[in-house]
């Protein structure tokens, strides 16, 4: 049983890794926005079925700050942050892009003093400054003079956009309070996020050349909303119910592994020296943030 559960904890890490390639590798056949929003309607109708039971009476016991809360949940979390990071992966390769996953877990952290009330210590802001410091060695690609021309790549940046909403999305999780079960809040959200996402999509279809529906785009949007959502999700629930949170938490780095080992099978790109350092400053940094001395429990 345990293997079982080790299984699907690999192929699950496995299949969100890849929505990284396949977003690279069809960057010239689908636009981002249109390929997001396809995404968000397979999801869509999949989780529309499981969700109709006190949907309507559930609705109308949603206070006010409970709407506030599913409106910036499902605009940071829905649709748009995927379209951002497809289109960013245009001009950045998808090993840089994947790598930026790591950065979530820093924006949640410096967001949190904010939005959550969270006091921030000494220790987790010198954290915060050793994981910027591996950031702008990976988005300035080691070079110095690329910082100090502030002469960054556009596909890193709106990777980093994307990972500012993925946090800002998880910080608007934390402040749910509504009632509404799984199948009704992913419904809620992709709703918000397919509306979120129609003033993109009007814009491509009006002046994007790769505002179609090619074999390639159509294969994409079933992988990324079938694979790297429904199947990884699936596959990510019954690996926790089986292992625990615990166990499997630290795995969720594996995908930046498996998206490095990926890019170089299928797209021939390779990591280099500043993508290691880089990466091994943001862990560092998050290290150093979340880890506590013995003397302080409790505190």
């Amino acid at each position: 049983m345990r293997a079982a559960a080790y299984f699907a904890l690999v192929v699950s890490l496995a299949l969100w890794s890849g929505n990284w390639i396949v977003g690279r590798a069809v960057r010239e056949d689908i636009s981002p926005a249109l390929a997001t929003l396809g995404r968000v309607f397979i999801v869509m109708l999949v989780v529309l079925p499981f969700a109709f039971q006190d949907f309507k009476q559930r609705l109308a016991n949603l206070s006010r700050a409970d709407w506030r809360v599913l409106l910036l949940t499902g605009f940071f979390g829905g649709g748009v942050h995927l379209a951002m990071q497809w289109e960013g992966l245009r001009y950045t390769t998808a090993t840089s892009a994947t790598l930026f996953l790591s950065t979530s877990p820093v924006f949640i952290l410096l967001l949190a003093p904010s939005l959550l009330g969270e006091r921030v210590s000494a220790r987790q802001w010198l954290g915060i400054g050793v994981s910027f410091a591996g950031i702008a060695t990976i988005v300035g690609a080691g070079d110095p003079a690329t910082l100090a021309s502030l002469s960054f790549n556009r596909g890193d940046l709106l990777a980093l956009g994307s990972m500012f909403m993925w946090a800002l999305y998880t910080i608007m999780l934390k402040r749910r309070r509504d009632a509404l079960d799984m199948p009704q809040f992913l419904l809620v959200l992709t709703v918000v996020g397919a509306l979120s996402l129609s003033p993109w999509v009007a814009w491509e279809l009006a002046h994007e050349p790769h505002a179609s529906l090619s074999r390639n785009g159509v294969l994409a949007i079933l992988y990324s909303g079938i694979g790297s959502f429904l199947l990884a999700y699936l596959g990510w629930s019954y690996a926790v119910t089986r292992l625990g949170a615990a166990r499997a938490g630290p795995w969720m780095h594996g995908v930046m592994a498996f998206g490095v080992l990926l890019a170089a099978v299928f797209l021939g790109e390779y990591p280099r020296w500043f993508h290691i350092a880089g990466v091994l400053l943001i862990l560092a940094g998050i290290a150093i943030s979340t880890f506590r001395p013995s003397g302080s429990a409790g505190r």
